[in-house]
């Protein structure tokens, strides 16, 4: 079988700067790409959580590393460009997987607020 590099986007908004909200929030993402993608912790070659500023209560990657097969992969937290109107709370996340070359595409997860990011990747909701 054939494997192909992919990129996989994400993006979630939080309901206050804690750590339980911001571990909901990340712990749902990422229960969604999962699932969408029918991805395997394994095979992410890496993950990059970026955040708005005014999110600092805890780091996404810490809360990611606590995930089953997840401490192995290689994770990063970086502030995200404030732009002046720009949506706030706002989690967004990049992943990297080595995925089956046959899976023709990617389902990119934007929820909650940051649907508004990507209103063209709107996906039905997980159940």
């Amino acid at each position: 079988m054939d494997w192909r590099v992919w990129a996989i986007r994400g993006a979630i908004t939080v309901t206050e700067n804690s750590e339980a909200a911001i571990g909901e929030a990340v712990t749902e993402l990422l229960d969604a790409l999962e699932t969408c993608n029918q991805l395997d912790p394994s095979h992410i070659i890496s993950a990059t959580f970026s955040v708005t500023r005014d999110l600092d209560a805890v780091f996404p990657a810490a809360i990611a590393r606590r995930r089953p097969r997840w401490d192995s992969v290689a994770l990063l937290d970086v502030q995200h460009m404030h732009v002046e109107g720009s949506l706030t709370h706002c989690i967004r996340l990049l992943i990297h997987a080595q995925l089956p070359e046959m899976q023709c595409e990617v389902q990119h997860v934007y929820l909650r607020a940051a649907r508004d990011l990507r209103p063209d990747l709107e996906i039905a909701p997980i159940h």
